[in-house]
């Protein structure tokens, strides 16, 4: 027998402590019959997370609306694709929205590249050469006149401001017959100078430009770099320009767009066949069966005009990876 130094032995300690069954009987016992317990209160419903414009609340009707213009923008891709497989028989006596009995797609194409001495591939060229000079020289000088106008402080600037965006606010129908009358007075109408000059004033491109290395370009960046020895020019193509490529791509996409779409002045400007875009040159075709004696090519035209869209679809694809945001992240120390 072990005593402690209260002086209680162990057997007496372990005979006085009861057990656990004992204790709960007793306890038991003593309070008269068990007592229900009361339910346990059910579990509180988690709350939804608030709604944000990162993860906007479910909308039937917007759904609704989103389809329904959905519906209409590719409606007539699908009718030109579908109507592009089709003869000249095929495509007067079928359903728009159905394949006719043979599928022509590629003799289509090829009697369109090589009709009337291959015309449509001189337009193509032609077009070519309206886009590469009218879109890329826009682009270029909307780059460079955005970034002075945004970085440098000189004189006059609030009233370039007002220009441009009275400039953005004339549409450009109102300018084509001053355009052609200054043009002619100057002996370049009926020249491929007469459509890219014009090409290259871009106003929106300028302001969007602006207001686009405003906010990409920060000030404390191109101090630290002159504090550094670097000169303007390599400021502006070493790191300037790297940050402005989401804007100079929005640019340069709106400009190829809208060159390589443009008809109204063309058709004021050029009167030689060998210099039509692609949109004189189509509508040229169409012309022809409401002539005396012409010959109605529709399917070639409807197979002309899915050609026509088909680079502005790949550059679209090709150059969409440029359009990021936050690249200046993280180049500045707060």
């Amino acid at each position: 027998m072990i005593t402690d130094p209260t002086g209680v032995s162990s057997d007496t300690r372990e005979r006085t402590v009861p057990s656990d069954a004992e204790s709960s009987g007793a306890t038991a016992g003593s309070l008269g019959p068990p007592v229900a317990r009361p339910p346990r209160a059910a579990p509180r419903p988690r709350r939804r997370r608030p709604h944000t414009p990162l993860d906007p609340r479910p909308s039937i009707p917007l759904t609704l609306v989103t389809g329904l213009v959905l519906v209409y923008t590719l409606l007539p891709l699908v009718w030109l694709v579908i109507n592009a497989t089709k003869d000249q028989e095929d495509l007067l006596d079928s359903f728009g929205l159905w394949l006719g009995k043979d599928v022509q797609l590629w003799d289509n194409i090829s009697r369109t590249l090589t009709y009337d001495d291959g015309a449509f591939v001189r337009w193509t060229l032609n077009t070519l050469l309206y886009v590469a000079a009218g879109a890329g020289g826009a682009t270029l000088l909307a780059v460079l006149g955005g970034y002075a106008l945004a970085v440098y402080e000189f004189p006059g600037r609030r009233a370039v401001f007002a220009v441009v965006i009275g400039a953005v606010a004339v549409p450009g129908t109102a300018l084509a017959v001053p355009t052609f009358l200054l043009f002619s007075g100057m002996g370049l109408a009926n020249t491929p100078w007469a459509v890219i000059i014009p090409s290259l004033v871009s106003p929106f491109g300028l302001y969007l430009m602006w207001v686009f290395t405003a906010e990409a370009v920060p000030a404390e960046l191109l101090e630290a770099a002159r504090i550094d020895g670097a000169g303007e020019l390599r400021i502006f193509f070493r790191i300037a320009l790297p940050l402005l490529m989401p804007g100079t791509v929005t640019v340069l996409l709106f400009s190829m767009v809208a060159t390589w779409n443009n008809y109204f002045l063309p058709l004021i400007m050029i009167k030689d066949p060998d210099w039509y875009p692609l949109t004189l040159g189509l509508n040229a075709w169409s012309a022809q069966a409401r002539t005396a004696g012409g010959e109605p090519v529709f399917d070639l035209i409807i197979t002309g005009s899915l050609l026509t869209i088909a680079p502005i679809v790949v550059v679209f694809l090709l150059l969409q990876r440029y359009w990021q945001s936050g690249l200046a992240a993280g180049s500045v120390k707060e």
